[in-house]
């Protein structure tokens, strides 16, 4: 009796040990006390995007307006040769090496505002008649967690009208496990990452799907607690071992 004592409590504690475990992969727990923020949720950018360091971008110059442009979409520049994209990263000074240009300031810009810029510099500089200037950021992206502790899922924001939507569905969707009623976005305002808490399980909420997200949110679809599961999964093992040290004491008891 002393030995199954023994092992029962050895036991007991291993089993509590391991339970430290279950749903462990859940992120972003809200506190208990701290309100989530469920109103006042911005359906569209205060501002546009302003270019920041590490940004990948690509850009295209022509002279007289564009005039080049017009003339490849009309088939008239029979010699036009076919582009080709060279990627250019900010540094973290918030300057890019740009040809001919060098060193130039970029962060801080928006898209349309780092066009008029390079426009003028190419115009100032090097003598270039109506500079028209077309620049691409390349490394646009959201980061959604589709809910079910799977690995997470980079977006590529082809456009700057991409719905949380349109993100959620081109990470595949929300997983079984996760609710539609609790889709957090962290959002950088401020220079603080702030957190909204979107509700899809209710029709009266529809405004939220076409909520316009933005480059580096981070969309997370909180997947279900499961704790049955979670604790037969650490259980089984342990009530294996248990039935097994039965039968050997049992034994050994028969034996004596």
């Amino acid at each position: 009796m002393r030995n199954k004592g023994l092992l029962f409590s050895l036991l007991t504690g291993l089993f509590l040990v391991q339970s430290c475990g279950i749903n462990s992969n859940l992120m972003f727990r809200t506190p208990k006390g701290v309100n989530e923020v469920r109103d006042s949720i911005p359906l569209k950018p205060a501002e546009e995007y302003k270019i920041a360091r590490d940004d990948k971008f690509t850009f295209m110059l022509y002279t007289n307006e564009g005039e080049r442009i017009v003339n490849e979409m009309a088939g008239m520049n029979k010699d036009a040769s076919p582009k080709t994209e060279i990627e250019y990263v900010v540094r973290p000074d918030g300057k890019a090496d740009l040809p001919i240009l060098g060193s130039t300031p970029i962060a801080g810009f928006t898209v349309k505002q780092c066009e008029d810029t390079l426009a003028k510099l190419f115009e100032q500089k090097n003598g270039y008649n109506k500079p028209f200037v077309q620049v691409k950021l390349t490394n646009q992206r959201v980061i959604v967690f589709p809910g079910n502790g799977s690995a997470a899922k980079v977006v590529p924001l082809e456009n700057n009208n991409t719905t949380l939507m349109e993100a959620i569905a081109l990470a595949g969707g929300i997983a079984e496990r996760g609710k539609a009623s609790k889709i957090k976005i962290m959002r950088v305002v401020n220079n603080v990452r702030t957190m909204y808490v979107v509700d899809l399980s209710k029709i009266e909420n529809l405004q939220y799907a076409d909520m316009i997200i933005q480059a580096n949110d981070y969309i997370y679809i909180e997947p279900k607690e499961q704790i049955g599961q979670e604790t037969l999964k650490v259980a089984a093992p342990i009530i294996s071992l248990v039935s097994s040290a039965l039968v050997i004491i049992t034994v050994f008891s028969t034996l004596k």
